[in-house]
């Protein structure tokens, strides 16, 4: 056994093998020392390997889901091996043989179709990276739903893409720079990426599906290679490839999804926009509008069809609400659909597939009825049609609630097939007989507590209690003893055995031909895999439009209006997230305008910590947002121009494990902002420069704000506490001052949450010390020293004196002086150096070119 255990382990290095003996998956070795750990499960042994105990744990077979779950979240691999053959298989080839095993399929956290195992309202994203001519190109699945998404990616867009699917898995070539499973180069091929592709889709051109680079072919066949190796052999559905191209959506990068916490938050799904947001009754339409928020759309036309959606279903309250009780009663077809193609499907999941298309169907005839129904609405019913000859099938083949364990038969409805029921009906008449042999048995022993009963092993036997036993064990008595236990005795009967034979074999007959129907009914299924697939994308974005008009008519938002120019004019904005906080605790959230043109593109936002600066710089980026991925809005009105690239630097956070500090973090996203924004683009920046002292934040601030003003152009939020910034209205156009209100009354702080025009006066650092319940005599020592340092700034001009002089940063932009020997001076570090290296320093330091100018 043991010998089998280790070649198998040798197929699958990077895994945990999970080794079927009997009821139980055993683990053995590090295997087991690992599984143990991460399951919390006895760790035992058993046998012994080079004069050594071997470590092993298990799990049984029926509950193996659970733990697959826990190892699969604990980061690990996991393959399945299984009993191939029968013990009577093994048997027949001869000798004492070992049932023969192999691994049938390997699971990870990107080839998952089991709902026990996934998120019904998170998308399960597989992606696979491959780079060929310079470019970075990714193929993305999720084998749930059958979805595949490719396309080339942006330069310095890549992380953003990665945080746009949320990808669960990623596979990299062999050399590729990318953190990820690391895959053999020779999978990465775009010549068998292509061929992968037709063979998927039976087709003899790609071109329908759209202009593939190379590098996507090559991305597409990582993946493909990926899946068969996972699947060992078995591709599982996957619908037509997307074509996701540069500009297509809002590109947002991660660090800006997890300051705006779009659809998780570091506890999770609850408190981000998507968990405030979402009104979905179906997972499917729950995964679709994660999907929207995490890309919303840069095409107009398309962001108008979706807000036309909504705009109809909340005019019609009624209509709306008749809808979702319909939506709300569907199975999820879509993942029901992946498993029957993953070959992990049941009974229940054609069942579903029948109910699921048949509801669609009754969806669309009444849908159909509706007077001038929006464009989008007219273009989707076809979908829900169709299938017909498919539900029909299914209803006449499979019972009304079917069980998940096809194994266990009884799925195939009466009357699809008479041979089933005649079969059926004969092992209901022996099992009539063995009651009335049963009855028999009593009379002629006597025995009133004999039984006849069925077991795995014994099959159908008598039993009968011990203390009645004996005369049955007399040789005469035309009883076989089989088995003596504590309390009971076993015994046969020749009539028993040729009823309990008709019996068992009817059965087995009976479970062989419903096997072979699930298999017929499931390849008939898949045969329609597209068509299912696109009913059910159909019924998700119903949902999607349904519920964003619920929440649209609930919390009393606007529909946005897009226009091609480069504005931002939002009247009585609020944060969703903010505002849904505050109510629960009783309390009313301040709205606000926000009106950036191209005369005023650049808002410098002065105030009190506390006051709501960072809420008012989020609010709105999360406008932009919910506006381009079709969504009504939280305001009273909104006007925006196209927003294609969103940024937000807020809040503070360190990256220790890469060796960044806060202030670090903070300027390596600073610096990404600069590098990539554009006059389309949308920046919130809170606090630039506070991680560094004073003079130092100051300087970056201040050329940070002429960057944005000058250079990239964006529309942008900057908050601050710098108030020497201010000085810059005075120089840059297109900035102006604003402030988040806030009084002292009696001694005592009151912010107001209000934007004002203007800076502001001071920034209460004080007062908000003493709300946070800082103690006396530390405040009142901060008096005293902001008293004098207040004083001498008066004295001396402060911190702003001299910066009236200093040139525009427009100027400077092409005039930056270098100094090639201070540059490659800088890069040396001589504590680090070789006495080899050092003399190679020394001859460069010679070879530079100094301008004596």
């Amino acid at each position: 056994m043991m010998v089998q255990y280790l070649a198998l382990k040798a197929e699958a290095v990077d895994c945990l093998l999970f080794y079927r003996m009997g009821d139980f998956f055993e683990l053995f070795f590090d295997d087991a020392r690992a599984a143990a750990a991460c399951l919390d499960i006895a760790l035992t042994s058993r046998g012994e390997h080079d004069g050594e105990k071997i470590p092993m744990c298990g799990v049984p077979v029926h509950a193996a889901d659970a733990y697959l779950a826990r190892l699969i979240r604990g980061g690990f691999r996991v393959a399945i091996a299984e009993q191939i053959e029968s013990p009577a298989q093994a048997k027949a080839r001869g000798g004492k043989t070992l049932v023969a095993r192999a691994i049938v399929r390997v699971v990870t956290a990107g080839t998952l179709t089991e709902d026990t195992l996934l998120d019904s309202k998170s998308s399960n994203w597989l992606v696979a990276i491959a780079q060929a001519g310079g470019v970075y190109a990714i193929a993305a699945a999720d084998i749930s739903t059958g979805r595949m998404e490719m396309g080339d990616v942006a330069d310095g867009a890549l992380e953003a893409e990665l945080a746009r699917l949320g990808a669960v898995e990623i596979i990299v070539a062999e050399g590729v720079a990318v953190s990820g499973i690391t895959r053999p180069r020779a999978t990465f091929d775009s010549a068998k990426g292509e061929a992968a592709l037709k063979a998927l889709h039976g087709v003899a051109t790609l071109d329908g599906y759209g202009a593939f680079s190379r590098a996507e072919l090559a991305a597409a066949g990582g993946l493909l290679a990926y899946l068969d190796h996972a699947g060992k052999g078995a591709l599982p559905f996957l619908a037509a490839p997307i074509r996701r191209t540069v500009g297509e959506h809002l590109i947002i990068d991660a660090a800006t999804r997890e300051s705006l916490e779009l659809t998780s938050t570091p506890a999770g799904r609850s408190g981000s926009l998507l968990d405030c947001i979402d009104r979905t009754v179906t997972g499917a339409g729950a995964r679709m509008l994660g999907g929207d928020l995490s890309a919303p759309l840069m095409d107009r036309t398309a962001i108008d069809d979706r807000l036309n959606l909504v705009s109809h279903w909340t005019a019609e309250s009624a209509a709306r609400e008749r809808l979702r009780t319909d939506l709300r009663s569907l199975p999820d077809i879509a993942r029901a659909l992946g498993r029957l193609s993953a070959g992990r499907g049941s009974p229940r999941d054609l069942a579903h597939l029948r109910d699921g298309l048949s509801k669609a169907w009754d969806l669309r005839e009444r849908l159909s009825t509706i007077d001038q129904p929006p464009a989008l609405l007219v273009a989707l019913l076809p979908a829900l049609a169709g299938h017909g000859a498919l539900i029909d099938r299914l209803t006449r083949a499979i019972v009304e609630s079917p069980s998940i364990d096809a194994s266990q038969g009884g799925y195939i409805a009466p009357g699809y097939d008479a041979g089933l029921d005649d079969l059926r009906d004969a092992g209901g008449m022996g099992r009539r007989e063995i009651a009335a042999l049963e009855a028999r048995f009593k009379g002629a022993t006597g025995i009133t507590a004999l039984k006849i009963r069925h077991n795995g092993v014994l099959g159908y036997h008598i039993e009968v209690p011990a203390r009645s036993a004996d005369p049955l064990m007399v040789a005469d008595s035309g009883f076989t003893h089989r088995q003596t236990l504590a309390g009971v005795v076993r015994f046969n009967a020749p009539e028993l055995h040729e009823v309990a034979l008709k019996v068992t074999q009817a059965g087995a007959h009976a479970l062989a031909a419903e096997a072979a129907h699930f298999e017929e009914l499931t390849a008939l299924a898949l045969g329609s895999a597209a068509a299912i697939s696109a009913t059910a994308d159909v019924l998700a974005r119903l949902d999607v439009a349904a519920a964003n008009a619920e929440c649209a008519v609930e919390l009393n938002w606007c529909r946005p209006t897009l226009v091609d120019h480069a504005c931002f004019e939002i009247t009585g904005g609020r944060h969703p997230v903010v505002e849904a906080a505050v109510a629960k605790s009783g309390g009313r959230f301040v709205a606000n305008d926000c009106r950036l043109s191209a005369s005023d593109r650049l808002w410098l936002v002065t105030g009190p910590n506390m006051g709501g600066k960072s809420t008012f710089l989020r609010q709105n980026a999360l406008i932009a947002v919910l506006a381009q991925a079709g969504c009504f809005v939280p305001a009273a009105s909104a006007i925006l121009g196209l927003v294609d690239r969103l940024f937000s630097r807020v809040g503070a956070s360190d990256n220790l494990a890469r060796g960044r500090s806060t202030f670090m973090v903070e300027m390596v996203e600073t610096a990404a902002i600069l590098a990539q924004a554009t006059d389309r683009s949308f920046v919130i920046l809170d606090e630039v420069g506070r991680g560094t002292s004073t003079y130092d934040g100051l300087a970056i601030a201040w050329a940070v704000v002429e960057a944005v003003h000058e250079v990239n152009k964006s529309r942008c939020l900057f908050a601050t506490h710098y108030h020497e910034l201010t000085r810059l209205a005075e120089k840059l156009n297109s900035l102006s001052l604003h402030n988040v209100r806030a009084r002292e009354y009696k001694g005592e702080l009151v912010l107001l949450h209000e934007v004002a025009n203007g800076p502001a006066d001071r920034s209460y650092g004080i007062a908000v010390a003493r709300l946070a319940g800082m103690p006396p005599a530390v405040l009142s020592r901060a008096k005293s020293v902001l008293a004098k340092l207040e004083a001498g700034r008066a004295a001396t001009g402060g911190l702003a004196a001299g910066l009236d002089d200093l040139p525009l940063f427009a100027a400077l932009v092409e005039q930056t002086p270098t100094d090639p020997l201070r540059e490659t001076l800088a890069a040396i570090h001589p504590d680090t150096l070789s006495p080899r290296e050092a003399l190679e320093a020394l001859y460069r330091l010679k070879s530079v070119e100094i301008d004596d100018t």
